[in-house]
């Protein structure tokens, strides 16, 4: 079943609300977000993403199998995307703490880096699509990558980025002229008639350059799970609508959850053998999918709830000096080298 285009109009329609209340009744005035009301407001997505699965449930279908299926995978889909959005808190945390960004305009950053997100990875599911669609061979690429993938972060788990090297950066500094300080909330000015971007435009252009490259992942992930268009959308859609909220209510605790990063390495690694599996099972005409999407679910959700487990019970006691907060790979930056006389 294709959705129809009216589906897209009417699911965009609410979004495009829901994002307009967000920046002109609830965030108007630039404040740190409470941990309890960034709890409600991720409680407030999870619950409109969940009706909305039960919406796919119910009416998603022609038959109530198809119908069943395609609510499996709108579930799947956003647990693998809201499982990956979670990797991208720990970039957020080591970006803000190290350029100092100011705690009452982060959600500003957060603000016009998720409208940037759901532009781009909106533009990368129809591309997808239309590869899938064109040149179904392209799955066997796809299933290698996220394999690869999965095994890059696995190595780069405890890895420190060097962002005072960063190469966007070091671009940006090269061909634009930069304040030495935080205007406000400003991501430019203009003194003597000249053109300034800020500090919190360089935050903001790493944090979008992050979130495409994470994408590279999450897209191909999910459409390891389903090839409709429409799922692949909105279960990417409702996974980043919720993240600026995680961010303020795990950010004082991400550290908890170093091990959730080896869970997504291996989810990424087993959905790319799912892909390449249901490919070669199908092109041999020995079934319709070699892992069943509620097999991919169980297993997902094994492994995501498993490494947050394993991580709360591993990191009950601080660990010193917080470091593990501040670890992590970070697009276009080298690994930091030790200093002089460390071990």
């Amino acid at each position: 079943m294709s959705a129809p285009w009216w589906f897209w109009v009417a699911f965009n329609g609410f979004i495009l609300l829901l994002l307009l209340l967000d920046l002109g009744v609830f965030t108007r005035r630039d404040r740190p977000i409470p941990v309890k009301e960034a709890l409600l407001r991720s409680a407030f997505f999870f619950v409109l993403a969940m009706i909305f699965c039960a919406g796919v449930f119910l009416y998603y279908g022609e038959t109530p199998a198809e119908r069943t299926t395609r609510g499996f995978e709108f579930l799947t889909g956003y647990l693998i995307e809201w499982s990956l959005s979670v990797d991208n808190i720990f970039v957020f945390v080591l970006i803000f703490s190290h350029f100092q960004v100011p705690a009452a305009v982060q959600h500003r950053v957060l603000f016009w880096g998720i409208i940037g997100a759901l532009v781009m990875r909106g533009a990368l599911i129809l591309v997808g699509a239309q590869l899938i669609a064109n040149f179904e061979w392209v799955l066997l690429l796809f299933g290698a990558f996220l394999i690869f993938s999965g095994w890059k972060m696995l190595k780069a788990v405890d890895e420190e980025p060097d962002l005072d090297n960063n190469k966007i950066l070091k671009f940006m500094k090269s061909r634009y002229r930069v304040t030495e300080t935080y205007e406000k909330d400003y991501f430019y000015v203009r003194r003597d008639g000249l053109f300034y971007f800020t500090p919190l435009a360089l935050v903001l252009i790493l944090i979008e350059t992050t979130d495409l490259v994470f994408a590279l992942d999450s897209i191909p992930a999910i459409f390891a799970i389903t090839s409709d268009p429409f799922i692949v959308y909105t279960a990417n859609v409702f996974a980043i609508l919720g993240l600026r909220a995680m961010y303020f209510a795990l950010a004082g605790i991400i550290h908890r959850f170093h091990y959730l990063k080896y869970g997504l390495a291996i989810v990424l690694m087993v959905v790319g053998a799912k892909m390449i599996g249901n490919y070669v099972w199908k092109a041999n005409e020995w079934g319709e999918k070699f892992l069943p999407v509620e097999a991919a679910l169980g297993i997902t959700a094994a492994l995501i709830g498993g490494s947050i487990v394993l991580s709360l019970i591993r990191t009950r006691e601080p660990a010193e000096g917080g470091r593990e907060a501040w670890r992590g790979w970070v697009p276009l930056t080298g690994r930091k080298k030790p200093k002089e006389g460390a071990d």
